[in-house]
């Protein structure tokens, strides 16, 4: 597996601070061998960068980058849980939800904005199970949300 660090600094990204909770919940919790992310959103300096509806306000492009933005913020959020990304041996799952104008069906091709952001990162190991659902609306009125369990080691 490539080091996940590295290959950020490859791609010509670095991890933001982990965004705090915005509820009553942590950021990441494990059990085990599993850390599990609580969703987050498409922030950038602390506030939200995509707005709106999927398919009005925004298109296929800036929700796939929304998307990877989000996941950006878990992986800040899995660092600071385990003081390195090298500790994750696998993404298991991701869980997508975009919000998406009323009868709005590609919510996957949205989430292929985190998939391939994670095989990027990860390689093989990203490779995951995924759920990319449409909803009528997201915290903060965001336009996309992700949440991510991973597998990790000591």
């Amino acid at each position: 597996m490539p080091n996940p660090e590295s290959r950020l600094q490859e791609l010509g990204l670095t991890l933001p601070a982990p965004p705090a909770a915005a509820g009553a919940y942590v950021p990441a919790v494990r059990t085990g061998n599993l850390l599990y992310l609580a969703g987050t959103l498409p922030m950038r300096d602390g506030k939200i960068v995509s707005l709106g509806k999927v398919g009005r306000e925004i298109d296929l492009g800036q929700a796939a980058e929304a998307a990877k933005l989000c996941t950006l913020n878990a992986l800040a959020n899995a660092k600071a849980a385990l003081g390195s990304l090298d500790k994750i041996t696998r993404v298991v799952m991701v869980n997508g939800f975009v919000n998406g104008i009323d009868g709005f069906s590609d919510s996957p091709k949205v989430l292929n904005g985190a998939s391939e952001f994670l095989l990027q990162i990860f390689g093989e190991s990203g490779k995951h199970a995924r759920a990319a659902v449409s909803v009528n609306g997201l915290p903060l009125g965001a336009s996309v949300e992700v949440q991510i369990v991973l597998e990790v080691r000591d």
